[in-house]
């Protein structure tokens, strides 16, 4: 009976094998078109998405990638790292500003003039280029000259090299101008519009498309399409690479794994400061991370830690405030951190650790509640005394005493030291 069950299970599966390899087969014949949908600001999590889409659509033969974008910008160097892969894509790359109302506004003007095909959908828009810093402010004069210099160089020639409106790039990121999807076709910065994906794929079939492994023609009329979504890797990557998050993850971990070394046994704080801390690990290794920032973070949990064992009235826990503000606006390079989070969080941070330190110092400065040292300065009933020893009633508890003084049952006296099991006493006299 076993055996015929057995049989029957690797038929079944043979047979689910076998139509799958059909399956696959006839969508091969096929021509189809390979869907990435970039919805979102342009960070690293956004950049290893779109990236590993193109790489898929090439090794599975696609006639081409659709990249429909809506993006209000992101990080220069996660651009860089899109635009560079469409640039070497060994598979015609059209970027699609869609749906309507959506747009290509910073980095996503360089994504889009990067493309083999730049569309747009009715309604959108394109533009406003200039670089800022992450927390949407201006950047020093100095430093704002040569990134706008280095940007408005690189995006002019991109949009030359394919045959665009390569000033008018330049205009976008040094003054900042956007422009419709029809001003954007008559100034010649893209090639098409296209109501929907129907019609883009209708009309840029029969296109020649130039890559740097020779030139194609496209067959998209009808073809396939083939939705490539973001893993749970990429999901979560997108979310924790915002600058922000990461440093919100990382302060969050190192607050929790304090608490638990502190006060080993709660669990919660150390499950909690684990996984922030790893997620936060797991970010910076897409952004350009300052360690001396993330030094100075340390530098100023352990002020805060010091602050409980030395005296110093306050002064390590200023300086740990000091530090971890400096860590933070270091903490990424060429990236800044929103003031709106940094000093918020700072400040919870600080606070934080301020209140765990001087909870723990109160507990260390705290009378003994038990021991010998607990029962030292306890009033105590003699039961039973002869010469200078005898047996007395503290803290509910019997103990065998001895004294200079001569005592009686009945007797009240002080605790004043001990050795041992043996407890040392002495009359007590009434406060006058």
């Amino acid at each position: 009976m076993k055996k015929y069950i057995l049989y029957s299970i690797l038929i079944i599966f043979g047979v689910l094998i076998c139509r799958h390899a059909e399956s696959d087969t006839s969508t091969r014949k096929q021509p189809f078109v390979w869907i990435v949908e970039f919805d979102g600001p342009v960070n690293p999590g956004m950049a290893t998405y779109v990236v590993r889409g193109i790489e898929k659509a090439a090794n599975n033969g696609a006639q081409a990638v659709i990249i429909q974008l809506d993006t209000p910008g992101g990080l220069v160097s996660s651009m860089r790292r899109i635009v560079k892969a469409i640039l070497n894509a060994p598979v015609p790359v059209v970027v699609y500003v869609a749906p309507e109302g959506a747009g290509a506004a910073s980095a996503g003007v360089m994504i889009t003039v990067a493309a083999h095909i730049a569309a747009m959908a009715p309604g959108t828009n394109i533009g406003a280029a200039h670089p800022v810093t992450t927390g949407g402010k201006d950047m020093n004069k100095t430093m704002s000259e040569k990134v706008v210099n280095d940007m408005a160089s690189y995006g002019r020639g991109i949009a030359e090299e394919k045959g665009r409106n390569g000033a008018w790039v330049e205009k976008a990121i040094r003054k900042s101008v956007s422009i419709t999807a029809k001003q954007a076709l008559k100034k010649h910065v893209i090639d098409l519009i296209a109501r929907d994906m129907d019609a883009l794929l209708a009309k840029i079939d029969g296109k020649k498309v130039r890559l740097v492994t020779g030139t194609v023609t496209l067959q998209t009329k009808g073809a396939v399409r083939v939705h490539y979504r973001p893993n749970l890797r990429d999901r979560i990557l997108k979310t924790i690479s915002d600058p922000n998050i990461s440093y919100i993850l990382m302060m969050i971990g190192l607050a929790g794994m304090y608490f638990e070394l502190a006060h080993p046994g709660a669990i919660f704080p150390g499950v909690i400061g684990g996984i922030s801390l790893l997620l936060a690990f797991y970010s910076f290794q897409t952004l350009p991370v300052n360690y001396t920032g993330v030094l100075l973070i340390l530098l100023g949990i352990i002020f805060f830690v010091a602050e409980i064992m030395v005296t110093s009235y306050g002064m390590l826990a200023i300086g740990g405030l000091v530090s971890i503000t400096l860590g933070s606006l270091m903490l990424f390079d060429n990236v800044k951190i929103s003031l709106q989070v940094m000093m918020p969080t700072v400040v919870l941070t600080g606070g934080f650790f301020m209140t765990v330190a001087w909870l723990a110092y109160r507990a260390h400065r705290k009378r003994p509640m038990g021991g010998l040292e607990g029962l030292i300065g306890k009033r105590a009933e003699v039961k039973e005394w002869e010469g200078h020893e005898g047996i007395i009633f503290v803290h509910g508890e019997y103990w065998r005493a001895i004294s200079d003084d001569v005592l009686s049952p009945g007797q009240t006296a002080e605790v004043v030291g001990g050795d041992g099991l043996v407890l040392r006493i002495k009359r007590y006299l009434k406060p006058a």
